[in-house]
């Protein structure tokens, strides 16, 4: 259910409602009872559900090619020394 900010003109009281979206717009002023309520603009309200976004998540890398050791370049040779 969306919540929604108001602001009266008359006495400047703010109030925020849990209301359906297909409820009409309050009116009266709950402090002052004036029919002078006035719907705020409000970003929406965004809930990242899940485990999480890390960078892993969205790379996949092959892990037999981190495991191995890289080629020898053409023309040299590996020695080893004991």
């Amino acid at each position: 259910m969306p919540t929604y900010d108001y602001q009266c003109d008359s006495c400047h009281a703010e109030l925020e409602t849990f209301q359906s979206i297909h409820d009409e717009p309050l009116q009266d002023c709950p402090h002052c009872q004036q029919p002078k309520l006035r719907r705020l603009i409000s970003g929406a309200g965004v809930i990242f559900k899940g485990s999480g976004f890390y960078v892993n998540d969205s790379k996949k890398t092959d892990s037999k090619k981190s495991e191995s050791p890289a080629p020898a370049a053409p023309g040299t040779t590996k020695t080893t020394s004991a």
